[in-house]
C-alpha cells in the first residue's frame, strides 16, 4: 500500500511538470523560466538546491558519527556559499542577463576560458547528480522490502525525474519544486515531532546529544586540524559558487531584488532545515541504538529509513517517504538540467555559433537526456556513498573556476592571460596532489585554489590590461542576440 502510494505521488510530480511545460516556447523560457518566478519559488528553489539525499540521508548519519564537527562542508559551508552567493555575486550576474555562467567566461575572457571551464563545471556535476540516483534507488528499494532491486529504482527514480524535466526545464522545476518543499517541510517537521516523543522529547534529545558532545563543530587549536577544518568549509563554500544550478535559480528571478534576497534567505533557510534530519537522526539512537549500531556497520544511509518503517505508524511513513522523495527529485531535477544546458550553450553552440534557437532547444533536450543516462550508469557502478559523491562534487570548480569567476567580476586587472595561469595551475596543482598526496593533512583543491589565485595575479600585473569589461552595471542583450561575437 505503500509504495503505492508514492507512485501516486510520483505520477502526480510528474503532472505537475508535464503542466509547467506548457510554458515553455523558447530556449530562454526552457533554461531561466523567462525571467519570471517570484520571490518564494525562487526561495525554494534555492533551498532545494542541496536539501536533497545528501542531507536527509547522508549528513544526518555524519552527524550519528562525527557529530558536527563532521558537517562543516554541509550544511555550513553549503548554506555559506548560497549566502555570499546571494548578497556578493547575485547582483553583478544577473544585470549580465546571460544563460549561464559559461557565457559569463566568454564574455569577460574567451572561448577557450569559456569552453574549459564549462566542461570542469559539467563534470563537477557527475557525483552531484549521481548521488540524488542513488538515493532514489535506495527508496524504492527499502519501500518494496528487496522486490526492486537498488539498481531497478535508479532507474525508475531516474526516469521519472527526467521526464518533466526535459520537456518543461526550468519552468518544470521550478514548480514542482514549490510543490515539494511544501510537503518536505510539513513531513520532515511532523516526522521529527513524533519521533521527538518516542524518544523522551524535545529537550531529552538536545541534552543527549549535547552531553555527548555532538554540538562541538570548532576545530581544536592545533594547526592541521585548523587547516584541514578550513578546507572542508571552502571546498563547499567557495567550490560550489561557480555552478550552473545556482546561478541559474538566481537567473531565473523576477527582478534584481528577488535575486539577490530569494537567494540569501534560502541559504539561511537551508541552514536551520537541515537541523531537522539531524535530529531525527539522534533520536533514532535513542529509540534503538542496537539497530542504529548495526546500520552503521552496513550501510548508515538506512538508518532513517528503517527507524520510520519499523517505529511509525502507517500515515507517518506515508509523510516520510513522500517528503524523502521530494527532497530527492526536486534537488535531481534541478542538477540535472545545469550541467545540461552548459553543455548545449558552451560547449555544443560553440562550435556551431548559426544554430537557431529551435535546434538550441533540441539540442538540449537531447543533452539532457544523455546526461542522465551517464549520470544513472555512474551511480549504479560506484561504491561511494552519497555523502563521498557529494564532498568530492566540487573540488574540480574549487581549484579551477571559483577565481576566474570572482577576479572576473571585481577585479579590473583580471585578463585573458590571468585566467589561463589560473586554470592551469589551479586544476594541474589540484590533480598532482590528488594522485600523490592524496592523505596529506590538507586537502588537494586548496592548494589548487592558492595556485589559481597566484596565476590570476601574475597574469593580471604582467599581461596586457584588457580592452574592455563587461558592463556590470547595466543590462546585456537578451539571449538570442549575445551569441554573435564568439
Amino acid at each position: 500500500m505503500l509504495l503505492w502510494l508514492v507512485v501516486a505521488y510520483l505520477v502526480v510530480s510528474i503532472g505537475i511538470g508535464l503542466y509547467a511545460a506548457t510554458r515553455v516556447h523558447n530556449a530562454r523560457d526552457y533554461i531561466t523560466a523567462g525571467r519570471n518566478l517570484p520571490m518564494i519559488v525562487v526561495l525554494a528553489m534555492v533551498f532545494a538546491t542541496w536539501f536533497g539525499a545528501e542531507t536527509v540521508l547522508g549528513i544526518s548519519a555524519t552527524f550519528l558519527e562525527e557529530g558536527f564537527h563532521g558537517l562543516i562542508s554541509d550544511p555550513l559551508g553549503a548554506s555559506a556559499c548560497l549566502v555570499l552567493f546571494g548578497l556578493v555575486f547575485a547582483r553583478p550576474l544577473y544585470r549580465m542577463n546571460l544563460l549561464t555562467l559559461g557565457d559569463f567566461f566568454r564574455v569577460r575572457y574567451n572561448r577557450t576560458t569559456e569552453l574549459v571551464l564549462s566542461i570542469c563545471i559539467v563534470l563537477s556535476y557527475l557525483g552531484w547528480v549521481a548521488a540524488q540516483v542513488t538515493a532514489l534507488g535506495l527508496v524504492f528499494n527499502v519501500l518494496s522490502g528487496d522486490a526492486v532491486t537498488m539498481n531497478q529504482g535508479m532507474l525508475i527514480g531516474a526516469g521519472v525525474v527526467l521526464v518533466y524535466t526535459l520537456f518543461g526545464g526550468m519552468w518544470s522545476v521550478a514548480m514542482t519544486t514549490f510543490v515539494q518543499m511544501i510537503v518536505i517541510v510539513i513531513g520532515l517537521v511532523w516526522v521529527s515531532w513524533i519521533a521527538g516523543d518516542m524518544a523522551g522529547g524535545f529537550d531529552n534529545v538536545i541534552a543527549k546529544a549535547a552531553a555527548e558532545g555532538k554540538f562541538e563543530f570548532l576545530p581544536a587549536l592545533d594547526a592541521v586540524e585548523i587547516v584541514a577544518w578550513i578546507a572542508a568549509f571552502a571546498t563547499m563554500a567557495l567550490g560550489s559558487i561557480p555552478q550552473q544550478d545556482v546561478f541559474q535559480r538566481v537567473n531565473s528571478s523576477r527582478n534584481e531584488r528577488v535575486a539577490i534576497w530569494g537567494t540569501t534567505l534560502g541559504g539561511v533557510s537551508y541552514f536551520f532545515f537541515a537541523a531537522v534530519p539531524l535530529f531525527l537522526a539522534y533520536t533514532a539512537n535513542i529509540i534503538d541504538p542496537g539497530m542504529v549500531e548495526r546500520l552503521m556497520e552496513q550501510d548508515s544511509q538506512l538508518i532513517l529509513p528503517t527507524l520510520i518503517l519499523q517505529y511509525m505508524p502507517f500515515y507517518a511513513q506515508v509523510i516520510f517517504f513522500g517528503a524523502l522523495l521530494s527532497v530527492i527529485m526536486s534537488t535531481a531535477s534541478g542538477t540535472l538540467l545545469a550541467p545540461s544546458v552548459t553543455f548545449s550553450e558552451n560547449v555544443l553552440r560553440g562550435f556551431f555559433p548559426g544554430m537557431g534557437d529551435r535546434a538550441f532547444l533540441l539540442s538540449t533536450r537531447i543533452t539532457v537526456v544523455l546526461f542522465t543516462a551517464f549520470v544513472t550508469w555512474y551511480a549504479t557502478s560506484t561504491e561511494s556513498s552519497i555523502h563521498e559523491m557529494v564532498e568530492n562534487a566540487y573540488r574540480v570548480t574549487l581549484a579551477g573556476a571559483f577565481v576566474p569567476l570572482a577576479a572576473g567580476l571585481f577585479w579590473k586587472r583580471a585578463n585573458n592571460l590571468g585566467a589561463a595561469l589560473a586554470i592551469i595551475l589551479g586544476l594541474s596543482t589540484w590533480i598532482l596532489f590528488e594522485l600523490f598526496v592524496p592523505e596529506g593533512d590538507i586537502e588537494p583543491q586548496l592548494y589548487g585554489v592558492a595556485a589559481s589565485a597566484l596565476g590570476m595575479l601574475a597574469g593580471g600585473l604582467i599581461g596586457r590590461q584588457p580592452h574592455h569589461r563587461p558592463h556590470i552595471g547595466g543590462h546585456h542583450a537578451a539571449a538570442g542576440t549575445h551569441h554573435t561575437h564568439r
